[in-house]
Formats: structure tokens, sequence, C-alpha cells
């Protein structure tokens, strides 16, 4: 059974303030259309994935680029408010915070999204984010925190990346977990091949442990040397999936990083992912639970 990871739990990329409208089907043009309830709430994969991470009991902190303007303010006081430390986050004059406008139909459990763009995520030399880096147990980056954690030097550390949106000139090779959707897998490597063979792919080009992630079909884990096994996904009940994917990301890695074996550790994120659905936003209903390692 793997081991518990002591230390700190270093999520690096993507923050965003939200504010999501929950209507019964999309606005037409020209039209007004009541929703049944808004919610303002913190957003981004890497900073939900701390939040997760963070209520699971982990140690966490969060290293991003955020504006000097409010909504980075409501950013960093709803993290901290969480427990995940800030320390590294840096807070750019002149640039603005990265925001959403998101509408989420309860017809089609389904959302559109409306986004202004994170600023670049990177770090000066001598940054807090330097000093946390080389210590964390394990740094988990989304799909614009790959390249400041691997342009700082990746060697030695143990890596978790949420690969569910494109990561321009990635590879999987000396990453630790792995963690893409299936639909992510079959881009890169075919349309054709079973869940099985993409994650053997995967492993095949360098990763240690591959969670490649379906919805509602569960997910799927390989370990290099292992056998591809199916997860089935908790049964939820949904009033938006809206950040579900990074809630499980983080509910994975703390998992992960409190010693359950991967199998298990997937089905704890799933079951905290599904649970998130039942809020409006991505992180309200996100449970507060203990993890217990499973004896051996």
């Amino acid at each position: 059974m793997p081991q518990p990871s002591t230390g700190t739990l270093l999520f690096v990329g993507c923050a965003t303030l939200d504010s999501i409208a929950l209507v019964q089907d999309y606005p037409a043009a020209d039209s007004r259309t009541v929703a049944t309830d808004f919610a303002t709430a913190g957003g981004g994969p890497a900073a939900t994935a701390a939040v997760a991470a963070a209520r699971a009991g982990a140690r966490t902190a969060f290293a991003g680029v955020l504006g000097t303007d409010e909504e980075g303010d409501r950013i960093v006081a709803g993290l901290e408010a969480e427990g995940v430390d800030t320390s590294a986050v840096i807070r750019e004059p002149g640039v603005k915070t990265g925001a959403s406008v998101i509408v989420v139909s309860r017809a089609t459990e389904s959302r559109a999204i409306v986004t202004r763009p994170v600023p670049p995520v990177s770090f000066p030399a001598g940054s807090r984010f330097a000093e946390l880096l080389p210590s964390a147990a394990w740094v988990h980056v989304d799909h614009l925190g790959w390249n400041a954690v691997a342009g700082a030097g990746a060697d030695g550390l143990k890596i978790s990346v949420d690969a569910g949106n494109p990561i321009p000139s990635f590879s999987p090779r000396g990453v630790a977990l792995y963690v893409p959707t299936i639909e992510r897998l079959r881009a890169e490597y075919g349309e054709d091949l079973s869940p099985g063979d993409l994650l053997g792919k995967a492993v095949d080009d360098g990763a240690s442990a591959v969670v490649a992630t379906a919805g509602s079909e569960g997910a799927w884990v390989l370990e290099r040397g292992g056998e591809p096994v199916h997860v089935p996904a908790t049964p939820a009940t949904i009033v938006s999936t809206l950040g579900a994917g990074d809630v499980y990301h983080g509910a994975l890695l703390a998992a992960v990083a409190a010693g359950l074996p991967l199998v298990d550790a997937a089905a704890f994120a799933g079951r905290t992912a599904a649970a998130s659905c039942a809020g409006l936003d991505g992180r309200s209903m996100i449970p507060r639970q203990a993890i217990s390692p499973v004896p051996a």
C-alpha cells in the first residue's frame, strides 16, 4: 500500500471568480430570463482542486497570478477561508483577474461559460513559489500551471497533472499521476482504442500512473506494471456539474497523498465530485471528510 505523504500539496495554475445563474432553459437573443438561483464563487481548475484537497484534510497551498482588483481580493479571501496557503500568489498591478459568467441549464444539465482569460502563470526568481516548490510533497498543475512548474525544473518532484484541457507540447514522461479525460486520450492516441489501451499508451509515454475520467461512465485506473481497472461513477443529484472535474482532481490527490491505493483514491474522488454536483457553484457542496487509509 502507498505510504502517506507528509508536507504540503502545492496546486499551481488557474483561479477565477465565477458569477453563476441557474435557469430552466438557455436565454434566447433579446430575451429576459428568470433565474431560479444565483451564486458568486471562486473557480478555476487548480484553485478548486486545492479547496477539495483541503476539505479532505490535506495541507494545501495555491500558486497563481491575480490582479490587484476586487476579484483577486475575493479569490484570495475565499481560499484562505478554506485553509489554503496563498503566500505564493502573485498580485500583478494592471492585470485583470480571471472571471467568468456562467449560465447553467436545468433542462439539459449543461452550462455555457463566458470568461475573461486568466493572466499567464509565471513566477519571478526568488518568489515564494520557488521556496514552496522543492519542498512540496506533491505538485498539482492544470493546463496553465504546467509550464510554470516544468520551467522551474520538475526533476525529483511528484507531479500530478490535470490534463482535461489541452496542454501544448505536453508529454506525460516523468509525471507521477496523470489525470486526463478519456476524450483527451482519444484525441491523443486514437478514437478506436479501448480505455485500457488508451491508458497503456499514456504509461508507455512515461506516466507512472494514469486515471482517466469519463463523467457518468466513471474512471479507468492504470499503474505501471498493473492492469487497467474500471471505477464506476457514483450516482449524483445534479444541480450543476460546474467544477466537478476540478473537485475530482483535488480529492484524488488528497487520497493518494494520504496513502490510499489508487483505485480506492479514484473511488473516493468520484464520491466527492458527485457530492459537489448538488451545489450551483463548484465548491459549496464539497464535503468535509477525513480520509481513512485502507488497512494492510
